[in-house]
């Protein structure tokens, strides 16, 4: 590979006492949504009319009060949909639609037609500013692009002034601003506030794109806070941010933008946009909330906001999406899985403790999804079958059969070298455990109860022959026991007994668990499940169970 062909394309930043390194994020940005123009833009086939109106109220309704809806002066689609939502009334009063022009004077004059009538309106004027588009793309000089953004200032102006009568707002960008040298980049925007004027109750909004990321997010960092510190009227400013993710940082450089001082961030839900993309405004808004910080977007349902991407732009959220992609609340891992069911238990006895847990940053319920280990492999354990078979099938397994049965489930996984959906594990434990009828099968008991013991006789049928088996104990299960060991020729005892009522599958139905212990030299231990509507039968069941596990070991050691 060739990198010797690669140099940096950002100058350095003259800054010396920069203060963004030891500040936090305490409150939410101003939000511009940009889907309908940097996003739609950006797709294989862009939005229709209609399209762009159902995602544009989809963005209010969650809480966006500022929305670039396009490039009127592009096509009669982005011009005709302007139009629609000024003529048709759709543009709530507190929300502020955003519209682009380059700084050319017939794009502009179309763009400010699109917004009449209006009642609050940005319009957003920028022009190329880097050394590499002064260079080769328009072929002028720093004072000559200067002049163009001056000359474009003064036409938007005029003409808000002659043709609009809306509450108009004014948008400055310097296009590829990470690209175009400090001094100048300050230069050029304090010249064109010259013409905007900027008052305290009128700001102007001054956006510096990172139209392509070429350094890392801490350089942008620091060319933010240099504007910042530089800008004359900074206090009659809103220092706006557009980072694109070419370098796959894009929220990166958002945050730590708004750390240098920026007080606006424009972007897209899921990080639509040019190339590899905006700033991921989801990601941004989360990321504040699961720090304790109100974001003033209502993310309460992903799935929502997910199926209005989709709808819209055509385009799948990546299963690895932070918070939103289907696998972001799994885990595979079986000491992560075992963390996260420790943590969840936790807060679930003490939900007035602040969230804390090891590997989700937020409870998945607040954006109306749930954590589901729904997909158990080899690199899992126990917590994550545990998991799975009380959450979807209400079982809770003892804590002694756990490491057994999450083997026996590692195995399965490992073998098919993939992974093992609930149903698969589910089946995997009735087959294993439940009501297991070989070699003992059994058909009915009967029980009957003295001063001081419990007599069981029970019908079963063992190696093709139905037989009466009779036994006494202090129980219905100690008696069976007995009966079982005498007939059985077997030597055992129960070691383990649990049982619970089945609630989330079916509140008719008990679950018991027994475990009984050879007493022979290896004392290995034999768990049975038994499940049925009387709890009493449940048992039986979960014994005869264990019995037969043990039978089927004893018969292979005797065929080896």
């Amino acid at each position: 590979m060739n990198y010797q062909k690669y140099t940096k394309m950002y100058h350095p930043v003259p800054l010396d006492d920069r203060e963004w390194c030891s500040k936090e994020i305490t409150h939410a940005p101003v939000w511009c949504s940009v889907d309908l123009r940097d996003g739609n833009q950006a797709l294989y086939s862009p939005m229709t009319i209609d399209e762009k109106i159902e995602f544009f109220e989809f963005l209010v309704k969650i809480g966006f009060k500022e929305i670039e809806i396009g490039f009127p002066a592009a096509s009669a689609t982005e011009f005709d949909f302007a139009r629609r939502l000024i003529d048709e009334d759709r543009i709530p009063d507190d929300v502020y639609i955003q519209v682009l022009t380059q700084a050319r004077e017939h794009i502009i004059e179309k763009t400010i037609e699109a917004v009449r009538g209006a009642k609050n309106a940005i319009i957003h004027l920028y022009n190329s500013t880097s050394t590499l588009q002064r260079d080769v793309v328009f072929g002028k000089n720093k004072e000559e692009v200067k002049q163009l953004a001056v000359d474009g200032a003064k036409l938007v102006k005029e003409l808000v002034s002659e043709k609009l009568d809306g509450n108009i707002r004014y948008e400055y960008s310097p296009e590829s601003f990470t690209c175009t040298e400090p001094e100048y980049a300050v230069e050029i925007v304090d010249a064109v506030n010259d013409i905007l004027c900027p008052t305290p109750d009128n700001k102007v909004i001054i956006n510096l794109p990172s139209t392509i990321e070429v350094a890392t997010a801490n350089v942008y960092a620091d060319q933010i806070e240099y504007m910042c510190k530089h800008l004359k009227n900074r206090e009659n400013l809103i220092i706006s941010v557009h980072a694109h993710n070419d370098r796959g940082t894009g929220v990166a450089s958002s945050e730590l933008a708004l750390l240098a001082g920026a007080d606006r961030v424009e972007g897209t839900l899921f990080g639509n946009g040019e190339r590899t993309g905006n700033t991921d405004l989801v990601t941004v808004a989360l990321n504040m909330f699961a720090q304790g910080i109100d974001p003033e977007l209502d993310l309460s349902n992903i799935d929502e906001a997910i199926a209005m991407f989709e709808k819209c732009n055509k385009m799948p959220i990546h299963s690895r999406h932070p918070y939103a992609g289907d696998m972001a609340y799994v885990a595979f891992s079986g000491s992560h899985q075992d963390a996260i069911k420790k943590s969840f238990d936790r807060f679930d006895e003490h939900p007035e403790n602040k969230w804390a847990n090891p590997y989700l940053t937020i409870d998945p319920a607040d954006i109306g999804r749930k954590y589901e280990p729904i997909m158990i492999n080899s690199q899992s354990g126990k917590g994550g079958v545990s998991y799975v078979m009380e959450n979807k099938y209400g079982y809770t397994l003892p804590k002694r059969m756990l490491p057994e049965f999450s083997g026996y489930i590692n195995d399965m996984s490992d073998a098919k070298h993939t992974v093992l959906d609930n149903e698969e594990i589910h089946q995997a434990f009735k087959d294993i455990y439940m009501n297991l009828k070989t070699p003992i099968k059994t058909y009915s008991y009967r029980s009957q109860n003295d001063d001081t013991s419990t007599t069981v006789s029970a019908t079963i049928e063992y190696n093709s022959k139905v037989s009466t088996i009779t036994g006494r104990g202090n129980g219905p299960i100690d008696a069976l026991c007995a009966g079982l060991r005498q007939f059985l020729d077997l030597d055992f005892e129960i070691c383990e007994y649990t049982e619970h009522a089945l609630e989330r599958h079916s509140a008719s139905k008990a679950a018991t668990y027994i475990a009984i212990k050879s007493n022979d030299a290896d004392s290995k231990v034999f768990w049975g499940v038994g499940v049925h509507e009387n709890i009493n039968t449940a048992s039986i069941y979960a014994l005869v169970s264990a019995v037969n596990r043990m039978l089927e070991q004893r018969l292979k050691k005797e065929t080896l």
